[in-house]
């Protein structure tokens, strides 16, 4: 069965070898699937429910249009966790107060997507909360799981994986679907391995013996070029249980499988074995971190990749890909279970998980450091030890889990402290905050490692709107800073207790604090904390109307963020310099800070940080003449965070929205979107709008009960209604224009373009499609059809031919 090519969003993993012998059982799962949202693969270990999944999820691609997304749950423990889980995987950011599945649910309330869930059984009952309120929630959404057993999701159709199919009696051998994966997957293992036919009959006892067990049946496959036929007969049969016949039980299988694990074990040389009970202890991992935690005697760093292939070989260990120029790779479930129970046996249990454990909080701390480093570093390589995290995040889960098992406060400490930027960055704020309250009042760990958690816990407290714990928690860490002489966490602490002073109108004692770092970054050469506290004291001047001051400091600051190359920096404090500008009424200056730090979120792909710069630029574009502009930049601002759930983003940019609106006439329309920000606001802000005097500068003549009654209208429309309400006012706010006569198609004018028109033109022109269109420029595919549309409109087209061949005729550049 051929794969479906049709344009679908997902992040499957690439199959790394061939699929055999599920074609029937593909076509029967695709049209269940397509009659029910909720199919559930069960079955016994090894019997080969995530390869189907995937397959069948690949499959299934063209019949969802918001794609098609693979979690992996396995070893979650909490419903918290599996909401997170899934989030990461759809691209939905944590709103810092809203509920986690409150939030999943609301933001794919309107999705037609397939979520695919695998290995669900270590937090089956979470799962299946999760599950039903998605169900629930989101009626164009379906949910294909893996599980040994059932979830009882509502609606849940349950599919009992079968064995591969096996020799019928007076059949061609090969034509089973047991026989044909053995003799695949030992050409793999042996490149050149055949049979004759008195061989092709061993290698069907043997599958029979095997139950068609696709794990089994590989892990034997992987001995065929090494052992003779009739041996792994002989050896397989002390280790198997008796004979179960064609049909057994999910009992009997685990029991075969585990038989044929202990037989494998066998075979291997002891620095084999040793190697694979001490790889129990990662969820995946590289070879340096192999060589690293499993390379302690009898073994020796350098022959641990040899070993490692070794096991590869032998379909113990596989390889997941290659994830930021590092091959990983894992063990399959039942392997790994079989691992850890030799691992227990051996004694080692205790030692290797420290090892692991040290080894992580060592590599957390070598991240947390590099991110905030002061000294100069291609900005390529600082991102790409923060995007480590993302591939080392299974084994820090894992680390910061033992160390709060076993109350190693010091480990769990060092792992939130070097975890912080990670976890500030992607937004990841109520597991930061978990993770912290569980360490911080932990016995063992010293004051030292106490005080740059408290700081994270005191910028996780401020992204939840709790000033007053952020500030107790931000003094705290001061004072134990200065306890320990760590200028650096005091500079951290007072910055972050500068700037809940600004927001608070503590001018004065928000610049002493600052002023404070200022000297003490400076005497140390702490430059990120130097240009934190530049950008506060900016943000000061701009309040007291000292805007000379403000301009040197934000310059200075970016200066300094400029020649240590570091490009988050540089966002931060051209989104504050932008911001003053704007309070300014500079829009020329803010237009430009918007823009850079647009372009540089892009990068970093921060789906909340994106569309504060989407919105910064939409709300200075009328000042500069383009409400057309503005409305471009708000809707993709609007449609950015509404895709990744964060409802601050949301709500800002409706506010905007409405305000841009109101300018323009649109009075009704306009306070039923500012109200509706204002409802979604109630929950995230105690200071709320006022419709009267977001109306006044407008000059809206309606009466004040007018006023109010379009507001409270705009309050009851609910996030989906709100935003469908905004985008029918941008595209009806934007200026009709005449298309060109067909005689001038051959040059339209390229002024009626907005700049990211011309971005996507030349894209078009590149012949990329909306897909890659909308990963390169981290926006919505529907947003790139948008624009696509107004190109075609503004320009006279009808086809995205027209449009790549004008831009390639006149080289249009942006």
């Amino acid at each position: 069965m051929a794969l479906q090519t049709a344009p679908a969003r997902q992040n499957l993993p690439v199959e790394t070898d061939s699929f055999i012998g599920r074609d029937r059982d593909l076509s029967d799962l695709l049209r269940l699937l397509d009659a029910d949202r909720v199919v559930t693969l069960s079955g016994a270990d090894g019997i080969g429910k995530t390869r189907l999944a995937l397959r069948l999820a690949a499959h299934a691609t063209a019949s969802f249009p918001d794609g098609v997304w693979l979690a992996d749950l396995s070893g979650l423990d909490t419903r918290a966790e599996v909401a997170a889980r899934i989030a990461a995987a759809v691209g939905v950011t944590e709103e810092a107060l809203a509920d986690p599945v409150e939030n999943l649910c609301e933001t794919l309330r309107r999705r037609a997507l397939l979520l695919v869930l695998d290995d669900c059984d270590a937090a089956a009952g979470h799962v299946a909360e999760v599950a039903a309120a998605l169900v629930a929630g989101c009626p164009a959404l379906s949910l294909l799981l893996t599980a040994s057993e059932p979830l009882r999701v509502p609606g849940e159709r349950v599919w009992r994986v079968p064995p591969l199919t096996l020799p019928r009696e007076g059949a061609d051998p090969a034509e089973s679907g047991a026989v044909r994966l053995f003799l695949d997957r030992a050409a793999a293992a042996a490149p050149g391995f055949t049979v004759d036919p008195a061989g092709l009959r061993a290698v069907a006892r043997v599958c029979e013996r095997l139950g068609g067990v696709p794990l089994a049946v590989e892990l034997v496959a992987a001995w065929a070029g090494r052992v003779p036929l009739d041996r792994l007969a002989e050896g397989l049969a002390a280790y198997l249980p008796a004979a179960p016949g064609r049909r057994h039980g999910r009992a009997a299988r685990l029991r075969l499988v585990e038989g044929v694990l202990a037989w494998s074990h066998a075979l291997l040389s002891g620095p084999e074995r040793v190697l694979l009970r001490r790889l129990s202890v990662f969820p995946d991992w590289d070879l340096e971190g192999a060589e690293r935690v499993c390379g302690g005697a009898p073994l020796e760093e350098p022959a641990v990749l040899d070993l490692l292939s070794g096991l590869v070989d032998r379909a113990l260990v596989a390889l997941t890909g290659e994830h930021h120029n590092r091959v990983r790779y894992r063990l399959p479930g039942a392997v790994r279970r079989f691992a850890a129970a030799r691992l227990a046996e051996s004694g080692e249990a205790d030692e290797v998980g420290a090892a692991h454990t040290a080894r992580m909080a060592a590599v957390a701390e070598e991240l947390g450091r590099i991110a905030m480093e002061g000294r100069p570093m291609p900005w390529a390589e600082r991102f790409g030890h923060l995007q480590r995290v993302v591939s080392e995040y299974g084994n820090m889960r894992a680390a910061l889990l033992r160390a709060e098992r076993r109350g190693d406060a010091a480990s769990g400490l060092r792992l939130c402290a070097g975890l912080r930027t990670y976890w500030v960055l992607g937004h990841h704020f109520g597991e930061a905050g978990a993770w912290c309250d569980s360490f911080l009042p932990m016995a063992g760990g010293d004051d030292a490692l106490r005080a740059p958690v408290l700081v994270l816990r005191a910028q996780v407290y401020r992204a939840q709107r709790r000033y007053a714990e952020a500030a107790r928690a931000a003094a705290r860490a001061e004072e134990l800073g200065r306890a320990a002489g760590d200028a650096e966490t005091v500079g951290q602490a007072l910055n972050v207790l500068a700037d809940l002073d600004v927001r608070d109108g503590a001018y004065a004692r928000a610049r002493e604090r600052a002023v404070e770092v200022l000297e003490s970054a400076r005497s140390t050469g702490d430059l990120w904390n130097e240009a934190v506290a530049l950008a506060l004291v900016g943000a000061v001047a701009v309040h007291t109307r000292e805007l000379g001051e403000a301009d040197t400091r934000f310059n200075t600051a970016l200066m300094i963020m400029r020649g240590m190359d570091h490009r988050w920096g540089v966002g931060l404090v051209l989104m504050a310099q932008g911001a003053a500008a704007e309070v300014q009424g500079d829009a020329q200056s803010a237009d430009r800070c918007y823009r850079e730090a647009l372009d540089i979120q892009r990068g970093i792909g921060s789906a909340p940080e994106i569309a504060a710069a989407l919105a910064g630029v939409g709300r200075i574009a009328p000042a500069l003449g383009s409400v057309a502009q503005s409305y471009d930049y708000l809707s993709e601002s609007l449609l950015v965070a509404h895709a990744a759930g964060h409802r601050p983003g949301v709500a800002h940019a409706l506010t905007a929205i409405a305000k841009v609106a109101l300018e323009q006439g649109a009075a009704a329309d306009a306070l039923r979107c500012a109200g509706a920000a204002a409802a979604l606001r109630g929950g995230l802000d105690s200071e709320l709008p006022d419709p009267l005097r977001l109306a006044a500068p407008a000059g809206v003549g309606a009466d004040p009960e007018q006023v109010r009654a379009w507001w409270e209208e705009g309050g009851r429309l609910g996030l989906d209604a709100a935003v469908d309400l905004a985008l029918r006012i941008t595209e009806s706010g934007r200026p009709m224009r005449p298309r060109p006569a067909p005689t001038r198609l051959s040059q339209p004018p390229r002024t009626a373009l907005t700049p990211r028109e011309h971005e996507i033109a030349q894209l078009i022109g590149q012949g990329q499609s909306n897909r890659v269109i909308s990963e390169n420029l981290f926006i919505t595919q529907a947003t790139v059809a948008r624009h696509v549309a107004n190109i075609n409109r503004k320009m006279g087209f009808n086809s995205r031919r027209q449009i790549a061949a004008w831009v390639n005729r006149h080289a249009v550049s942006p």
